[in-house]
């Protein structure tokens, strides 16, 4: 019986130590911010960008008019070594990402690049005047529209369909 007098030390010791450690923890929780919230994306200008785009690509760059303020512009980039890709993606009233895609590399690669690998459905929907093809099943859900003067245009985005067809209605090409 001698040798367990010792080990019931070493078993108090344990849980002492192991309440010290959850007390530390505790405290360290309580003084140390956390924010459960999505950090707030900077609104960017996209004017000087669009109107070099529009000089220097070979087909009419699309960007939307008329949406109102609750959608914020969060990048853009015009990469005329690459195919005169544009980019332009949003963020939502409801917080989800909106892009603009246009390029003029081979359509079923680059309609795969920007939808993150969403395919083509059956549902077309007449949008300005102008077909467009839902896409579904990759990363993004996508409105795609073929053939503007050797260009491809997606919308694309976790946004819903209807956000998507907003952007797509407000898009003016030149």
């Amino acid at each position: 019986m001698a040798g367990s007098n010792g080990k019931q030390k070493s078993v108090r010791s344990m849980v002492l130590s192991l309440g010290v450690t959850a007390l530390a923890a505790g405290v360290v929780y309580l003084f140390v911010p956390h924010d459960d919230h999505a950090p707030d994306i900077k609104r960017v200008d996209y004017r000087v960008e669009l109107l070099t785009a529009r000089r220097a690509a070979s087909y009419p760059v699309a960007a939307p008019e008329g949406l109102p303020g609750e959608w914020k512009a969060t990048s853009v980039r015009f990469q005329g070594d690459r195919y005169d890709r544009w980019h332009l993606g949003f963020q939502d009233p409801d917080g989800q990402y909106v892009a603009i895609e246009q390029s003029t590399q081979e359509r079923p690669k680059f309609i795969e690049d920007a939808s993150q690998g969403s395919h083509a459905t059956k549902t077309t929907e007449k949008i300005d005047g102008r077909t467009w093809t839902r896409y579904t099943g990759g990363r993004y859900d996508a409105l795609v529209l073929e053939g503007t003067k050797g260009s491809t245009t997606v919308v694309a985005g976790t946004a819903s369909f209807d956000r998507l067809t907003a952007m797509a209605d407000a898009l003016e090409m030149s």
